[in-house]
């Protein structure tokens, strides 16, 4: 009853909505869901606006976002122009993206309003030229992306008023000249210039302005089909980085006729680049500060000699080999100064090199993507690593020996290769390693490789290999392990003692666990359950099992089932939320197949988040939430609700975010949000919802909302009716619903008032003639009905008259008609049936004689009852078309007499009447009219 509750309130709240909405002309643009946009969740209530309208196919700049935006995201639409004032109300936005459009135009002081404006991102549309105002006033400006464009020119103004920008890209686009890229060296505050993949076929120094020296420190130039390089001026003295990778045409030139002109370079980039041996050695030669230098994909060139050049520079400090297709480095020089080397992606199987060897000072060694079977020899020797990764190889062993002498090493990277088998003794002089990667191996067991050193690991992944088991003080010796990823299902108590500063832990569960002791500082617990482990399992067990949960530090609680429920509901035997006091962000997907217990989430006070995921939930119950007063975010989605009538007495007032996204909804009572005052953010998308009226409250309440947000309804596809089908959801013409039912209440209730006016009038001024219509029906029934009879007449007359007039008829009348002629007439005081109603005596009287005589005086205009006789028998004249009716005037009247009486004034002008003598006169001619009348017509 409680649903059907809420939501007669809800309609009859809403019908109220409806009935303002038709006045004020609803404008979705309002309403705090956006068209086309939805504005990004942040778990600080206070945090700044952030809205996502990017890949909606949009061809403007959506409408309804809000003012106070601080960043924008527009990309990936299909918008062709920006206009004047499409931004005119965006002062706080810091980051706009309006990349991936087809924007050909922008109209001039289009971006002038974005006062606050410190990113903007314009790649991959097609604009062809940057003109004057194009970036006026934009005083803040620091990052400009104009890449994947097709800009020609730029004009010499168009970077006059952002004094700040320090980032300009241009690559991709169709710049052919460097006189064309003039104004962005000129900037004041520049730093970095990417100008890579346009058209230049030459860089020369001079093109620039003379006695000028820029402040760019990074210049990208890769992917020309340069020509010429050269640098003659002072322009690049504070140039630190030069990318000129996928450069030439045939074979590019390359003048530095003054090695100071580069003094400043540090890291340059060479990666298929068309030069010549010479013309790069000379290059190398000229850059004395050399620190970072990357060769990749330069096989063609690889030789001793070019390396012998690089590492002749003492700077040099990192040297990048990768794409070579290198076999071995049996060629390498001597580069005792090198700190850093690349090695990745290559094809190297040895690397037993002396030139390796004598690298003393290396720090990082990248040996990724290679052909190793084992770890190289060489490496014994190189004592001061600090990084090895040698991941994505063929190792399938590793020995006590391997890393031995490498006490210095801080990380280690071992993943995916083919390691079966660990000594024991492998890492027993890392005491310094603090990141640990041997995921996707295939190890069986451990040995006991973490029982002695590695004093300071601070990361261990050793996720996807073949172990079966953990077993006890598998981890004892890692005391500063922090983060733990294991899938293997520790079965001894004991396993993880020792790790007493560990946060956070991923593993697999045994049911059969009581308890792992030893992890008190744990925050973040993730824990995955294979269903198939408790297809046996024993109920006797539950209590063991539970104190599984007994950490009270953890804040963060991850429960995901791995496997399928079958028929059976599965219940985990364990009360995580009751027993973990500090939980704050309890996450499971795939776990609870029915309603939780009562009592669990007893304890949750504590608790800002809820995800209940890819579960069989149909239901919940309010008792449920009645421990999470600090509840944020709640997540039921991939569920089976059937509806959200249980957060209408939850009491979660904090309640922010609420997703609800493939549920099967197809109809929601909104008013059940009403009872979550906080909630801004909705997600009910991948819901077959029904677009009609049954769901106008919810339409409604999502275009009206001022603080909640339904995300992506304007992209919500209605499922039924068909009719509708392909409409999104916020979309659906509400009028259909309400313009119907105002219509028939405004046509019901005016025709109410008018046939209340009109009963009105009627009873005040034509009650009679009403009840004489009536009873002229009655006759006509009463007419049909003889006419089937077809009897003869009983009478020959009925005399119409006043009782004050009935002297006359007695003394005259009736001798003159009765007695002299022998007329059977009927008199109403002699002939009308006692008891029965007089009008349906009058009725009878009419119909039953061939004639009806009205004796006509100023009494009879008076009277009620004349007037009725007189009306039906009129009536009766004009039906059967025959001269039925005698008139017999006993005085004189005149027109304005007459005037009052319609129906006995048209008679009278119609019929012939005749008129009773006065002052003596002879009656005879008189009765023989009447005769002649009564004969007329007689059978």
């Amino acid at each position: 009853m409680a649903r059907e509750g809420y939501w007669c309130s809800g309609f009859l709240q809403h019908i109220s909505v409806l009935l303002l909405s038709s006045m004020l002309h609803l404008n979705p643009s309002l309403a705090f869901s956006i068209p086309n946009c939805k504005i990004l969740f942040s778990s600080n209530a206070m945090a700044d606006i952030k809205v996502d309208c990017s890949n909606h196919k949009v061809t403007s700049v959506p409408g309804g976002i809000p003012r106070g935006v601080v960043w924008l995201n527009i990309g990936e639409n299909v918008i062709q122009r920006i206009y004047k004032y499409d931004f005119g109300y965006f002062s706080n936005l810091t980051v706009l993206h309006i990349h991936q459009n087809q924007i050909a135009h922008i109209e001039d002081m289009s971006l002038v309003h974005l006062v606050g404006l410190r990113e903007l991102y314009m790649q991959n549309n097609k604009l062809t030229k940057l003109s004057k105002h194009l970036f006026y006033g934009m005083l803040k400006l620091s990052v400009l992306d104009l890449s994947g464009n097709n800009i020609l020119f730029i004009s010499p103004f168009a970077f006059e008023l952002t004094p700040s920008l320090c980032t300009v890209k241009l690559e991709a686009n169709q710049l052919n000249r460097i006189a064309n890229i003039v104004p962005v060296f000129q900037l004041p505050n520049i730093q970095e210039i990417h100008i890579g993949g346009n058209k230049l076929t030459s860089f020369e120094s001079k093109d620039l302005p003379l006695n000028v020296t820029s402040p760019v420190m990074v210049l990208n130039l890769s992917s020309n089909p340069l020509d010429v390089f050269s640098i003659t001026t002072g322009f690049f003295a504070y140039l630190e980085e030069i990318d000129l990778s996928d450069c030439g045409k045939d074979v590019m030139h390359v003048d530095i006729p003054d090695p100071s002109f580069l003094k400043s370079i540090t890291h340059i980039h060479f990666g298929n680049t068309l030069m010549s041996f010479e013309g790069l050695s000379e290059f190398l030669e000229s850059l004395e500060s050399l620190a970072y230098l990357q060769l990749s994909n330069m096989e063609r060139l690889m030789n001793s000699s070019l390396l012998e050049t690089a590492c002749r520079t003492l700077s040099l400090r990192t040297l990048d080999l990768r794409l070579n297709s290198l076999v071995s480095v049996g060629e390498l020089p001597q580069c005792c100064q090198l700190t850093e080397l690349d090695l990745s992606t290559n094809y190297i199987s040895d690397l037993s090199s002396p030139s390796v060897q004598s690298m003393k000072r290396l720090r990082r060694l990248c040996l990724r993507d290679n052909h190793l079977s084992e770890v190289p020899v060489v490496v014994h020797s190189l004592s001061s690593l600090e990084i090895l990764d040698l991941s994505f190889n063929d190792i399938d062993e590793l020995g006590c020996s391997d890393f031995l002498n490498l006490t210095s090493l801080q990380e280690l990277y071992l993943h995916d290769n083919h390691i079966k088998k660990l000594e024991g003794c492998v890492f027993q002089n890392q005491n310094d390693l603090k990141v640990l990667r041997l995921n996707k191996n295939m190890l069986l067991r451990l040995e006991g490789v973490f029982q002695t050193g590695l004093k300071k690991l601070e990361f261990l992944d050793i996720t996807n290999n073949a172990m079966v088991s953990l077993y006890n003080r598998e981890f004892k010796s890692l005391e500063s392990l922090l983060h733990l990823e294991t899938d293997t299902r520790p079965v001894e108590r004991r396993v993880f003692e020792g790790l007493r500063n560990l946060q956070s832990l991923t593993v697999s569960l045994s049911p059969y666990m009581s308890s792992y002791g030893g992890l008190h500082e744990l925050r973040t617990l993730t824990i995955y359950v294979m269903l198939d482990d408790y297809s046996d399992y024993n109920g006797t067990h539950a209590n063991r099992f539970k104190r599984l949960m007994d950490y009270p530090s953890v804040r963060n609680l991850t429960l995901i089932c791995k496997g399928f429920h079958f028929e059976m509901p599965f219940t985990f035997p364990i009360d995580p939320v009751r027993d973990m006091k500090s939980l704050q962000h309890f996450t499971t997907v795939n776990f609870y197949t029915e309603e939780p217990e009562f009592g669990i989430f007893d304890n949750a006070h504590h608790l800002k988040s809820l995800a209940i995921r890819s579960s069989f939930l149909k239901d919940m119950h309010p008792m449920h939430f009645e421990a999470m007063s600090n509840l944020e975010v709640l997540d039921l989605s991939v569920n089976t609700l059937k509806n959200l009538d249980f957060l209408a007495e939850a009491n979660l007032t904090r309640l922010r975010r609420l997703i609800l996204s493939q549920n099967g909804f197809t109809m929601l009572n909104s008013s059940v949000f009403e009872f979550l005052p906080a909630l801004t953010y909705i997600d009910l998308s991948d819901n077959p919802l029904t677009c009609d009226c049954s769901n106008s409250g919810l339409m409604l309440w999502a275009l009206s909302s001022k603080q909640t947000q339904f995300v992506n309804g304007y992209h919500q596809p209605c499922t039924y009716p068909l009719i509708v089908k392909g409409t999104m959801f916020l979309d659906f013409d509400l009028r259909s619903c309400w313009v119907n039912t105002n219509f028939l209440c405004y046509i019901s209730t005016t025709s109410i008032v008018l046939f209340t006016l009109l009963a009105s009038f009627s009873y005040h001024f034509l009650r009679w003639q009403l009840v004489y219509a009536y009873y002229l029906f009655m006759a006509l029934l009463y007419d049909m009905k003889e006419r089937k009879k077809n009897e003869p007449h009983r009478y020959d007359a009925f005399i119409s008259y006043n009782v004050q007039d009935e002297v006359w008829v007695h003394r005259e009348l009736l001798p003159a008609l009765e007695d002299e002629r022998g007329w059977r007439l009927c008199l109403h005081h002699r002939d009308f049936q006692p008891g029965r109603p007089i009008i349906e005596n009058i009725t009878e009287a009419i119909y039953s004689s061939r004639k009806t005589i009205c004796v006509i005086s100023r009494n009879y205009l008076e009277s009620e009852w004349c007037s009725r006789e007189i009306q039906m028998a009129s009536y009766r004249l004009f039906d059967e078309k025959k001269d039925v009716l005698i008139l017999l005037f006993l005085e004189e009247l005149l027109d304005h007499q007459l005037s009052p009486y319609y129906r006995m004034r048209k008679l009278v002008k119609k019929s012939t009447y005749l008129s009773w003598p006065q002052d003596g006169q002879n009656t005879d001619l008189f009765w023989q009219n009447v005769h002649r009348a009564l004969e007329k017509d007689q059978p």
